[in-house]
């Protein structure tokens, strides 16, 4: 092979740079070795920058006959306007000399200034609006060609390798701001030119190709930094099984660890991520003007997912030994998390303000990345787990183990959200996180936002294991018997109740559920396993002491005193449990349940109860209806109680009240009362006496008001209305016989006589005298209201009337 031997050019030929670089390559003998693969080099430089050059003139080439073609339209234009300016200053001129010398004058100056000038003024805004769409576009233009060309020489860079890393990241600085200045622009166009939306809209499409490339790269650089600096941390010395027992042997925190310029390049990096996500969240502000985009700009911050990312994937590898085990993988997460937080707030806090990322928190930002990356992991590989052993459980009956692994799992979860986000609040700044949206971002118990059936599935549960319990506290009956002693769960109000400590036991189950919902992170949720796990358990303690009222009604129709006991302790039980139910109710808690009431999931829980369903346009309590058939059982049964006692009076009092002749009579010697009463009184006053020692207070108004007001309408109508002829001593007896009826009652009122109004109105009128009763019979309704007469009717008072018998 023939080899052509080529001389250099003379030294003073050569440029000062060549020569150095002549110098530097070739300093021995040796280095000659490495001319061919030098050659090869250069000429690979030499094609890329030939490549560039010809990219460029292209794109040059294209800028000049846009603009070519835009001045050449603008050129066009302007001479229009000055051939129009020529026409209207001749046209002027002649309109002068025209006015002098005759009136046609007027009407072609009315046309000018009506029709010409307008016209004109127009196509002078056309020209101007012309004129700043060509500055804009070409503009605009120029900075994403920059940006192009700019993201270009970053990835030849990256391929050719031969650039520092220090290169990059400067060229990237440089991309990040002519990004921002385009998007200054388009914001600008935006707000004052919102017709030039096909410009805005072909620039964002150039934008975004170019965005494609630059952070994806930006994520590749800073992998590859973290690399470097040892991330992840070693976890070996984390996956002790005694985590929560103290801190293990300290970790070196690479974060804190690095120096020099792998430190400069991670701060740089980090800062140009977050310079790239403030970026992009001013274009999606932009774009999203007019909607709801609150939400979708508040992503989590890329910077802190990378650092997360690996961990995460480390972890799980340790996780998928303590599937049994879930407090260990609990505590492992805990750990980390712990153990760098304080990096996140020395260290990477700053690097997020100076890129002017509004509104995030390293701190937040990395809590929530672990507790996301949990919750993740814990849907695709614990709860599954679980849900299978329960499957397993209820194909053979049985469900206790499976069950109380999920009971035990929860209160992992709600334990280690506790601790979480009293990490957060370490920060000493108020929590950002209270809204449902952000809580759930630092809760485990997320997992429940997106599985609404396993949320059904947990209540279910915590329904079954709380029944379950109080079935053994159900069958004793010395909870039935034994008094609730103090106000434990309610706080206001003197009352005592005297309710059986069953009522207690409920509640305390009912409590446990309420305290475990509150640790859900949205209200829907809170308020759909309220509905799911507590009520239920509400409506079973109101079964339980229905079936026990309804046992003694069975047994006895409650005409025995040990029956009538039985169902004052019912009542009792209600009582209290619905006075608890109504101060919880007024706790805020339990108030943003009720204003969750029309949440979408209350749709298919209302399916198994045709009586419930989503209120809309109103706050109600989450407990409303059960309350009310609460409130409604007692009246029921206190009602029933009046009855049985009124009826059981009506039986004594028989043939009191069948003696018509009595009325004629005084009564017997040494005789304060009837003879025929006398049982009925003391049977009215044993049975009162009996449901007033065991039944509470507020109630027992209710028994002794209603029973007052049966036996008043009794007397009334059994003796007043019926037909008796009243003599001076039968007034007197009457009178003595309700004296004494009035003492029975005035063990518990003032007035008694109040709580009788016809049978008292019906004596105050055997009382007059027989020309005032014979004015009743004239004088109708004025004469009533002027005597007192308030409770009867004006045929009643002439009946009444009628039945005195005067002798004279």
């Amino acid at each position: 092979m023939d080899y052509t031997v080529q001389s250099l050019p003379p030294a003073s030929g050569l440029s000062a740079s060549v020569l150095s670089f002549l110098d530097e390559k070739f300093r021995t003998n040796e280095n000659l070795a490495e001319a061919p693969s030098l050659v090869s080099e250069l000429q690979a430089q030499c094609s890329d920058l030939d490549r560039t050059l010809t990219d460029l003139n292209r794109s040059l080439g294209t800028s000049l006959v846009a603009y070519a073609s835009f001045s050449d339209r603008i050129g066009g234009v302007f001479n229009d306007i000055s051939v129009k300016l020529i026409a209207l200053g001749s046209s002027t001129r002649s309109h002068s000399s025209i006015s002098d010398g005759g009136g046609d004058g007027n009407g072609r100056a009315e046309q000018i200034l009506g029709e010409e000038l307008p016209a004109l003024a127009k196509e002078v805004a056309k020209v101007e609006t012309v004129r700043m769409y060509a500055e804009t576009a070409l503009k605009l233009d120029t900075l994403v060609g920059d940006i192009e060309d700019t993201v270009s020489s970053i990835m030849n860079k990256n391929l050719r390798k031969t650039s520092s890393l220090q290169n990059s990241e400067e060229l990237r600085q440089l991309a990040i701001k002519t990004l921002k200045l385009t998007e200054d622009v388009l914001t600008s166009v935006t707000k004052t030119r919102p017709k030039w939306a096909r410009l805005v809209s072909s620039v964002d499409h150039r934008v975004d190709r170019a965005l494609a490339i630059l952070r994806p790269q930006a994520i590749a650089d800073h992998r590859a930094l973290l690399v470097s600096l040892g991330w992840p941390p070693p976890l070996s010395t984390l996956t002790s099984p005694n985590l929560d027992t103290g801190k293990s042997a300290e970790v070196p925190n690479p974060l804190f660890t690095m120096q020099g310029d792998l430190k400069q390049q991670y701060c740089e990096n980090f800062l140009a991520l977050c310079s790239l996500q403030e970026l992009q969240r001013r274009r999606k502000s932009r774009q999203l003007e007019g909607y709801n985009w609150e939400v979708a700009l508040h992503q989590p911050l890329w910077a802190i997912e990378e650092l997360v990312n690996p961990i995460s994937l480390v972890s799980q590898r340790h996780f998928s030994k303590w599937v049994d085990k879930p407090e260990f993988i609990f505590a492992l997460v805990y750990k980390i998390t712990r153990d760098y937080v304080d990096s996140m707030d020395e260290l990477l806090q700053p690097l997020v303000d100076e890129a002017m990322l509004a509104g995030y928190s390293c701190r937040e930002e990395w809590i929530s990345a672990m507790v996301i990356s949990l919750s993740t992991y814990m849907a695709k590989e614990i709860f599954p787990v679980y849900i299978s052993q329960l499957d397993e459980e209820s194909v053979t009956g049985t469900r206790s183990q499976a069950k109380i692994s999920w009971l035990h799992l929860v209160d992992l979860m709600i334990s280690f959200d506790k601790r979480v986000r009293s990490l957060v609040e370490q920060s000493g700044i108020l929590l950002s996180f209270q809204e449902d949206g952000n809580l759930q971002k630092i809760s485990c118990l997320s997992v429940f936002c997106d599985r609404p059936d396993w949320l059904d599935l947990w209540a279910e549960i915590e329904l079954s294991d709380a029944i379950d319990k109080l079935k053994l506290e159900m069958d004793d009956e010395k909870n039935w018997r034994m008094k609730v002693q103090g106000g434990t769960l309610i706080s206001s109000g003197p009352e005592d109740f005297k309710s059986p400590a069953i009522s207690s036991a409920f509640l305390r189950h009912l409590s446990s559920v309420v305290d475990r919902c509150r640790s859900l992170p949205s209200i829907s949720l809170r308020s759909r396993f309220l509905r799911l796990a507590g009520a239920p358990m509400i409506r079973k303690f109101l079964d339980c002491i229905l079936l026990r009222c309804q046992e003694a009604e069975g047994l006895t129709a409650l005409t025995d005193d040990v029956a009538m006991i039985k169902v004052a302790n019912s009542i009792n039980a209600a009582h209290y449990f619905e006075s608890v139910l109504k101060e919880w109710c007024e706790d805020i808690f339990f108030l943003e349940l009720g204003l969750g009431q029309g949440d979408p999931l209350r749709i298919s829980v209302g399916e198994n109860n045709d009586s419930e369903g989503p209120i809309e346009g109103s706050a109600s309590g989450i407990f409303d209806e059960e309350i009310g058939k609460l409130e409604e059982f007692r009246a029921d049964w206190v009602e029933k109680i009046s009855v049985v006692i009124l009826r059981g009076f009506d039986a004594q009092c028989r043939d009191y009240m069948k003696n018509r002749r009595q009325w004629q009579e005084k009564g017997e010697e040494g005789w304060t009362v009837s003879k025929s009463l006398v049982g009925a009184l003391d049977y009215l006053q044993g049975k009162v006496s009996v449901v007033e020692e065991n039944l509470n207070g507020i109630d027992f108004v209710g028994v002794w008001r209603s029973l007052a007001s049966g036996v008043d309408r009794s007397l009334f109508n059994g003796i007043l209305m019926n037909n008796v002829k009243f003599y001076d001593g039968g007034v007197e007896r009457f009178d003595s016989d309700l004296q004494v009826l009035f003492g029975v009652f005035g063990a518990w009122c003032l007035r008694p006589e109040g709580f009788f109004p016809k049978a008292s109105e019906g004596l105050k009128l055997l009382k007059m005298g027989e020309k005032q009763l014979q004015d009743s019979l004239a004088g109708g309704e004025k004469w009533m209201k002027g005597n007192g007469i308030w409770h009867l009717s004006v045929t009643e008072t002439e009946k009444i009337a009628r039945s005195r018998v005067f002798i004279s």
